[in-house]
């Protein structure tokens, strides 16, 4: 069963709230997004991976369907929890009516909001599997992720999953900039540390990217092993670079 939609698209704009959107935006974001939301920012130059453009209403880290909008609780969650591995730091300072605020405002940059068909209801996730728990089968199940992880990641992840296989240098967004793959064996995922996050993502794939839903091309066993296999190569620390 699939949950709520993302908003409504045609509900009417709320002044106050876009003008204290605006202020919020112009004291914590405009530094990396541009005043435009076009990620043009003062900073921008000098950041790897680009400060996201919000003009295309594309966005990355959702629990929607691969393309479509994310919910506002998906845009909080990016928010209050930053990004690892990138300059978007969390913003958990922000009160709540703040995050609110800005929500609206980025949404004034794109109007891929204004259109219904944009909009899909959230996918439901599982829980990880019991097996999780127990560390021989973790391994048992890393080993069978390995073999699937060589046939459907390893020519943009790399054999090693450190983001540097075959493929990896011809990959863009959709803004035209390289779309690097990324190194799995970071010990913070952008997407988050659980095998939860990372489900989440081979489930909705990161929009703008080549990074796809595989939703359709493994089972959810098989994704739970790839999981499992991607945790069993994580390093500590982080890749000696």
């Amino acid at each position: 069963m699939a949950g709520a939609l993302a908003a409504d698209p045609v509900a009417p704009l709320d002044f106050n709230l876009y003008m204290q959107g605006k202020f919020v935006y112009e004291r914590n974001c405009i530094v990396c997004h541009g005043q435009r939301g076009d990620g043009n920012g003062e900073m921008s130059p000098t950041l790897k991976p680009k400060p996201r453009s919000f003009r295309e209403g594309m966005f990355k880290f959702r629990t929607t369907p691969y393309g479509m909008l994310p919910t506002d609780d998906d845009l909080r969650r990016t928010i209050t929890h930053g990004l690892s591995g990138t300059a978007m730091g969390a913003f958990s300072h922000l009160q709540s009516d703040e995050v609110e605020a800005v929500i609206a405002y980025v949404k004034s940059f794109s109007r891929r909001w204004r259109k219904p068909e944009n909009y899909a209801p959230t996918m439901e996730f599982p829980a990880a599997p019991e097996w999780y728990k127990t560390a021989e089968a973790v391994k048992t199940h890393a080993l069978e992720g390995k073999k699937l992880f060589a046939t459907n990641c390893a020519a943009c992840h790399g054999e090693k999953a450190d983001g540097k296989g075959a493929a990896a240098v011809t990959l863009k967004d959709i803004w035209g900039l390289p779309a690097a793959p990324a190194d799995l064996r970071q010990p913070h995922p952008r997407c988050g540390d659980g095998p939860e996050d990372l489900f989440r993502v081979l489930a909705t794939g990161l929009s703008g990217t080549p990074m796809v839903s595989f939703e359709k091309v493994l089972s959810e066993e098989q994704r739970w092993d790839v999981i499992a296999y991607v945790l069993s190569i994580r390093l500590p620390s982080g890749p000696v670079l």
